[in-house]
């Protein structure tokens, strides 16, 4: 069974306990960069002589915390209750019913119906690329988006495929935590860039009574920084493990682990939605350079992922189009890729 090679309730299971310390993360995150705020603040504005900006920079966080926690907490309320319309708009995506595209819709439908899972909204992107991603955060909200250079360039079973890995996105719980991680590390994101297209416009006090303070506006700046990576980290830590997990979920769901290989290797290289932000694309099924920036890629790459589905799930790796995809590491790959590659059309490699 898939779920057995994968272990993949007990990764369920463990990841979202791991996910959970990670989104307690990016909230510290959140006041370790307004303290570094504040202390940019009395770094650059002055303290009275004989007071470090350090002290005061602390004292003023603990007056601000509750107000802090506070607009955190909201702005979280107000991304869980238009997330869905955000990303929408961010990707160009528009809402579809069963009379616009009733093959797609009773597509999801017949997989929702065999886990018993409640059906969500469909969405469609006008692009030429090959992508898909689910977003919401509770059955109401849930949509599953898909590009138009999908539905055109795969098959019924490679689309079901990409369809079931969405779903299992949703079941597992991992849009709902990457929402709240792409909302936390966007504020901070946001804040960050802020301050630092504003540098060369700020001026250190001159007022005779107060002393600016150069090393505390650099560790100011600096918490800011690691703050703001850390944030993209932890957002980046949150994806690509469930990868993994919604590829074998989906596999689980259509028994089909040939149909998520070829699908793989279709989208290779061609799953970037121009015009799409970092973050959007981030929960997207496949967002990865598939080269030497693998380690800070939201998802591992196609070939590690084909590997895996071949190695645990069964699956058969397919002849190579006439144009194969751009697969930076395809020696690590079974050796019938290699093989196929030459052999010209997209087809199952002869069995016996």
């Amino acid at each position: 069974m898939v779920g057995q090679a994968f272990g993949l309730y007990t990764h369920q299971r463990n990841n979202r306990i791991r996910s959970g310390f990670l989104l307690v993360g990016l909230f510290l995150l959140v006041y370790l960069t307004c303290w570094g705020l504040i202390l940019v603040g009395y770094g650059y504005g002055g303290v009275p002589r004989g007071r470090s900006p350090f002290s005061e920079a602390t004292r003023l966080f603990w007056s601000w915390w509750p107000f802090i926690t506070i607009a955190t907490a909201a702005w979280i309320f107000i991304g869980f209750r238009i997330n869905v319309g955000l990303i929408g708009a961010a990707a160009g995506a528009t809402e579809v019913s069963r009379e616009d595209n009733p093959k797609l819709y009773r597509m999801l439908e017949n997989l929702c119906i065999s886990r018993g899972l409640t059906m969500p909204k469909l969405a469609i992107v006008e692009s030429e690329a090959l992508n898909a991603f689910a977003s919401g955060v509770n059955d109401k909200q849930f949509t599953v988006t898909v590009t138009r250079g999908l539905l055109d360039q795969l098959d019924d079973a490679e689309v079901e495929a990409v369809l079931a890995h969405e779903l299992t996105h949703i079941r597992n719980g991992d849009v709902k935590l990457m929402v709240i991680a792409v909302v936390i590390a966007g504020v901070i994101s946001f804040v960050g860039e802020i301050i630092f297209r504003n540098l060369g416009r700020v001026r250190i006090s001159s007022d005779d009574t107060k002393k600016g303070n150069f090393v505390a506006i650099l560790i100011g700046f600096a918490v800011i920084a690691v703050s703001w990576l850390l944030a993209v980290l932890i957002r980046l830590s949150l994806s690509r493990a469930r990868e993994y997990l919604a590829d074998a979920g989906a596999v689980e769901l259509t028994k089909n682990p040939d149909a998520m290989i070829s699908a793989l290797l279709k989208i290779a290289g061609r799953a970037d939605i121009d015009g799409v932000p970092s973050g959007v694309m981030d929960m997207c099924f496949e967002n990865d350079p598939d080269d030497f920036a693998d380690l800070f890629s939201t998802h591992p790459s196609i070939t590690k992922r084909v590997q895996a589905l071949v190695e645990t799930a069964g699956g058969r790796v397919p002849m190579m189009p006439p144009q194969p995809p751009k697969l930076a590491d395809r020696q690590t790959l079974p050796t019938m890729v290699e093989e196929s590659a030459a052999r010209g059309p997209w087809a199952r490699p002869p069995q016996g």
